[in-house]
Parts: C-alpha cells; structure tokens; sequence
C-alpha cells in the first residue's frame, strides 16, 4: 500500500497543473464571454477546461487509497485537536474521491445510469467538509500561536512594568488593531501555515457557490482556483513550505 501511495503522489504534480490550467481557462472565458469577436476563443477555452476537468477525473482515481493512509497517520497524532481534524479531513476527502470516481465512469459511459446531479453534490458536501476541518486545523494552529504571543507580551510585561508596560498598554487599548497585527506577525514568520490558510479559503469558492450557500460568478471561483493552484504547485516544488499534516 505504501509503494501504491509513493505512485500515486508522484501525479499531484501534473494534477496541479491541469487544475491551473482548468481554472485559468474559466477565468479568461468569464473575462472575454461578453465580447462579440471571442465567441470561438471562449468555446475553445471552455473545451480546454471540460478536457482539464476530465484528466483530472482520471489523475486522482487512485487517491483514495491514499486518502484512507492519511487517515490513519492522522489518528496516530498525539494532539486531540488536530488528531480529529486531519483524520476527518482525510476521509471526506476520500469519500470525495470515491464520489468523483463514480462521476468519472458515468462520463466515459460505464455507468450510464448514474445519477450525475445527486452524485456531483454528494461529492461537493464531502470536499466542503473536508475543508472545514483543514480550516479549522488552521485555525487551531492560529490560536495556539495567539496564545503564546500573548504569554511572551505578559512576560514581557512584568520584566519592564514601566516603560514597556505603557506601551504595551497603549496597543492593547486597541483590541481589534493588537489582534490583527500579531496574526499578522504569526503569518508572516509561518510561510506554510499562511500558504495552506490561503488555499483552504480559496477551494472554498466552489462549494460554497455549488451548494447555494453563497452564490459568486466563474471569475471568482476561477481566480480562486488558479491562486489555489498556484500555492499547490509552489509547496510541492518546496516541501519545507507545506504545513505537515
């Protein structure tokens, strides 16, 4: 299983790469659909994403495997918090997987009777809840770091009660500006936390406009694809920058 995974991992990379490909094709067809003389140039773009999204079908047909493996390193993990997190992250996330596996043999006409519009949604809800849970590991790596940042201002504090106390005072009258600029900080010195935070709420677009929760336009969500992309392609060309799970 593990050499299975090692297989399977090595197709993330041209995964990514058809994504950005697919949600750059979306985003120039949203740009360009209102202009009379790109009516072809759009028919070929939305043609070039139906194909991206196809080959992507195909890609991940044996990610849940791999899924299912994370799941279970996940479980191993001595924080209560991110313990659930991931480990629930990791089976929607193949629960997805198994729904797009199904969607990928009706289009290629195996399974020519399976309800495409029940599935597709079944395989949306398990993306959104994937994401939630990573969001809210984030969010749980977040506050953690919140936490300490506090703890070292306390201290530093009760070292120098004078001077650096008054203006420690002098930001904390400020609630809301003293919270944002040490998530700032906190951001700014995780590069890997920052990263995943941002992808997470980019991979948000789709759900949330899919499921009605909150209704965009393809720009958006092929915006938001293409900068998720991105960040997918940079922290697997750089390891040290992918949040460890």
């Amino acid at each position: 299983m593990e050499g299975f995974v090692g297989f399977t991992n090595r197709s993330q990379g041209r995964d990514q790469i058809f994504r950005a490909t697919q949600y750059t094709c979306m985003l120039l067809s949203y740009l360009i659909e209102n202009k009379a003389d790109k009516k072809k140039l759009v028919m070929k773009l939305k043609q070039l994403e139906s194909s991206m999204s196809s080959g992507r079908k195909m890609f991940r047909l044996g990610n849940v495997v791999h899924a299912l493996v994370a799941a279970r390193r996940a479980a191993e993990l001595p924080e209560v918090v991110p313990r659930l997190c991931l480990t629930g992250s990791h089976l929607s996330r193949a629960l997805y997987f198994v729904c797009d596996a199904a969607l990928w043999l009706r289009s290629v006409g195996l399974q020519p009777n399976l309800d495409k519009p029940k599935w597709h949604t079944w395989a949306t809800k398990c993306y959104y809840c994937s994401l939630l849970m990573n969001l809210a590991r984030d969010w749980y790596e977040i506050s953690w770091r919140l936490e300490q940042a506090a703890l070292e201002e306390k201290a530093k504090e009760n070292s120098a009660w004078q001077k650096d106390g008054e203006e420690l005072n002098g930001v904390k009258s400020d609630g809301l500006h003293s919270f944002l600029c040490q998530l700032f900080q906190i951001l700014k010195r995780n590069p890997p936390l920052l990263l995943d935070l941002v992808k997470n709420l980019c991979d948000l677009s789709g759900p949330l406009d899919t499921l009605g929760i909150y209704k965009t336009n393809p720009g958006v969500i092929g915006f938001c694809g293409v900068l998720s992309s991105l960040v997918g392609i940079l922290t697997l060309a750089s390891p040290h920058l992918k949040l460890k799970q």
